[in-house]
């Protein structure tokens, strides 16, 4: 069977999780599988950027290095990268092939789509030297955690995805943070508590651990700032890209500036033209990123929203940036209700309508989730 054709008969997403199932499908595969050296990002935001600035330093290195991310926004080949390009279909073919037989079928189908997709991942990265492995919404439960790690990283933590990672942000930071490895680097952080959870964490395992400030030295400082001017990064992107650079160091992997010539991923404030930028965010840590840095100037925002994100928060962060917003369909039953949408929209007095067509005249902002900017860009380019 095609690999896509396997995968569309998964669930993306199950009301509860079993824990157990990805480790007892790993651990029946384990013995028959290769595992490169293994770099975990985890957190909220900037993972796929991160990751994305890391593997491809370390492939400027010499290494053979692959990037496993998600969700994918057009194409599934997305998420599994390969030494500088996305995997292609039979090389994805031939790795489902792989993990479906080593696992039977009866065990295959158990598995989520995350799940299997991770298997797939780690079967066609056997080869590399060092795989960059992206969490999917949690930490020490996520399917990517079942591999022994060599290094964790963890990006900025804050609220999302409350249903599955607790209510509170030591709920959510102690999830994503008991994932750690023997060796970790904590990112610039929202809330202090996560600073105290990761110590506590660290000294209960027995972690060499690292704050990124600590290891952004004079010359690190020197290379982001090259990097921000030549390839106009916005804030948050820098931070990224100083994480990256410091997990190069603790791994002892050298860099120079042409070490991050090829650019981050798409779709983290991506600009398609003169008047359009878009960026999969879709939570308050995100939308503060995007109106830092596009201050000073004003969009029409190309909106949707999931029901279990944080609509007022969001809208009430970008508003001083937008001019009005524009909703656009989405084809998926966790998207929240348009009358709930355009209630929170008319509370905070934002001015909206149905997203129908690009005008010359307008700048816009496209924001939401990966869903939204699927839906806009089959449009765009259509």
């Amino acid at each position: 069977m095609n690999y896509l054709t396997f995968l569309e008969h998964k669930p993306l997403y199950y009301e509860t999780i079993d824990y157990d199932r990805m480790p007892r499908a790993y651990a029946k595969i384990k013995e028959a599988l290769t595992l490169p050296r293994v770099v975990h990002l985890v957190g909220t935001n900037g993972k796929g950027t991160t990751g994305r600035f890391l593997a491809n330093a370390l492939k400027h290195s010499g290494l053979s290095v692959g990037h496993y991310t998600s969700p994918h926004i057009l194409n599934f080949n997305e998420r599994i990268w390969l030494n500088g390009s996305d995997a292609d279909d039979l090389q994805l073919q031939r790795s489902h092939e792989k993990i479906f037989a080593m696992l039977g079928k009866e065990t295959a189908d158990t598995l989520s789509y995350f799940e299997y997709t991770t298997l797939m991942a780690i079967a066609l990265f056997e080869f590399c030297d060092i795989v960059v492995l992206e969490a999917g919404l949690g930490g020490e439960y996520d399917a990517t955690n079942v591999f022994e790690k060599e290094l964790s990283i963890f990006t900025p933590i804050d609220f999302d995805h409350q249903a599955f990672l607790g209510e509170t942000i030591e709920e959510i930071a102690s999830t994503k943070l008991r994932s750690m490895a023997p060796i970790a680097i904590l990112g610039e952080q929202p809330h202090k508590e996560t600073t105290v959870i990761f110590e506590a964490i660290a000294k209960e395992r027995e972690s060499e651990i690292y704050h990124v400030a600590e290891l952004t030295d004079e010359n690190v400082i020197l290379t982001v700032k090259k990097l921000a001017e030549k390839e106009f990064l916005p804030y948050y992107l820098i931070q990224n890209l100083t994480l990256a650079i410091t997990a190069l160091r603790v791994l002892n992997v050298s860099y120079t500036v042409q070490s991050f010539t090829d650019k981050p991923m798409f779709g983290r404030l991506s600009q398609l033209n003169e008047q359009i930028y878009l960026d999969v965010g879709h939570n308050v840590l995100a939308a503060k990123a995007i109106a830092s840095s596009l201050k000073g100037q004003k969009f029409t925002l190309i909106y949707n929203s999931f029901k279990d994100k944080e609509i007022a928060g969001i809208l009430k962060v970008l508003k001083p940036i937008i001019e009005s917003v524009e909703l656009i369909d989405v084809l998926d039953e966790r998207v929240e209700q348009r009358q709930n949408l355009e209630a929170i929209l008319s509370q905070q007095q934002i001015v909206f309508r149905d997203f129908e067509a690009i005008r010359e005249d307008e700048s816009y902002l496209v924001f939401g989730s990966f869903s939204v900017a699927e839906a806009f860009l089959r449009v765009f380019y259509r």
